[in-house]
């Protein structure tokens, strides 16, 4: 457990996490240089992030977080993404992370997250990652890539197999794996820095490894489990998974870059006089539909995501569970929001010519960042086949909604 001049204390701040988010846009904008040649946010940028607790939007109020609904916590990512796309990256993993403390006891939830710069990170499942079962927990070996803000995250978590002491692994009644989240602090990890990617350089999303770790059976995690979740998890927002968090949050990623790359390409068609024309860039009719196609695609995905968030809190605010198609409708606003957003970040990127290509400009990063969107798991497109099953009336598996 932290000091106690270092814990932070659940009172609410007077302002909410969109507007903290619009005053700190112009620091995280700043910090972008820095933050794409370091592969990291900065030390300076993360305390004012913390200290804005940016971090603390889907922790839970009794675990000294702010509990926000899915919408304003969407409304957030977008702006600082227009910003900076691994600032705002950075955030929505450990914002998704932070919704594990709705599923461990308060005792273990304040131990991760009472310090003001606690972040939890972690990585992809995979087969290798296992978790022994020994007196009192598991015995834990395991690497785990892309660990999203991983080299200032506090504690990390691992996704792990459960093999059971006769050595067979633990499946679920369906057959198929069962799975754990193995949470253990910064000193027992290993971390390879790894991260020489085209985008979202600076999450820093390394891999990293224990090995032979003991972790208390306490300090283990479910999410998304009714059977498992703790008094501090009552609120409406815990009645969302985690997935359904990391899908509109990294949805609001892509558009904020697309967001910042059309307002600068308005900008830039104001001035800017192509080659062998006597016109600007605006005068053009073809730009200016262009223009209105973009910004037309923009709002419509916008405030598609958002519809799907705002309904879905509405009725599991009345105690309800979420239903299927409102896992359906968030799949499918977000997974689109994402390759719309791309789309309009496309046009905005071909219609600025060589001008986009220069670092010096305000396209050529957003642009390796929004492409390096789309490769995350939650932009695949084989998410619009599990939506039209569905909308077939066919059942798509669980795990894909």
């Amino acid at each position: 457990m932290s000091a106690a001049s270092d814990r932070v204390v659940s009172t609410p701040m007077a302002e909410d996490p969109i507007a903290r988010a619009r005053a700190l846009a112009p620091l995280i904008q700043a910090a972008g240089p820095r933050i794409e040649a370091e592969r990291e946010l900065p030390a300076d940028l993360l305390a004012s992030l913390h200290a804005a607790r940016l971090f603390r939007t889907l922790l839970p109020r009794a675990i000294g977080g702010e509990e926000t609904t899915p919408e304003t916590y969407a409304r957030m990512m977008e702006i600082i993404a227009r910003a900076d796309a691994s600032t705002a990256w950075c955030i929505g993993q450990a914002s998704g992370c932070s919704m594990a403390a709705a599923y461990v006891a308060p005792e273990v939830a304040h131990g991760i997250w009472d310090a003001r710069d606690a972040a939890l990170a972690w990585g992809a499942v995979g087969p290798g990652q296992v978790a022994e079962v020994v007196d009192g927990g598991y015995r834990v070996t395991g690497s785990w890539p892309f660990a999203s803000g991983g080299r200032h995250a506090t504690w990390f978590g691992g996704h792990c197999r459960v093999r059971e002491r006769d050595g067979s692994l633990r499946t679920m009644p369906d057959g198929s794996p069962y799975e754990r989240t193995m949470l253990f602090p910064h000193s027992a990890i290993t971390m390879a820095p790894n991260w020489q990617v085209m985008g979202l350089r600076g999450t820093g999303s390394d891999t990293y490894s224990v090995a032979d770790l003991f972790v208390p059976e306490a300090f283990t995690v479910r999410r998304d489990r009714d059977e498992e979740r703790h008094p501090q998890g009552s609120g409406a927002l815990y009645r969302f998974t985690t997935t359904h968090l990391y899908a509109s949050g990294f949805a609001a990623v892509a558009l904020g870059i697309a967001r910042g790359m059309l307002d600068d390409f308005v900008t830039l068609a104001a001035g800017k006089t192509p080659l062998a024309t006597a016109r600007t860039l605006r005068d053009s009719p073809v730009l200016q539909s262009g223009l209105a196609w973009a910004e037309g695609k923009w709002r419509a995905a916008r405030a598609g995501l958002h519809a799907a968030l705002r309904e879905t809190h509405e009725h599991v605010a009345t105690g309800a569970a979420m239903t299927t198609e409102q896992k359906v409708a968030i799949r499918l606003a977000s997974t689109f929001a994402i390759h719309q957003a791309k789309e309009v970040a496309d046009f905005a990127w071909t219609e600025a010519g060589a001008t986009a290509i220069f670092e010096s400009q305000p396209f050529e990063r957003r642009f390796r960042d929004i492409h390096a969107v789309t490769q995350q798991v939650q932009a695949r497109r084989n998410h619009f086949e599990t939506v039209g099953q569905h909308l077939m009336g066919l059942t798509p598996h669980p795990r894909f909604l």
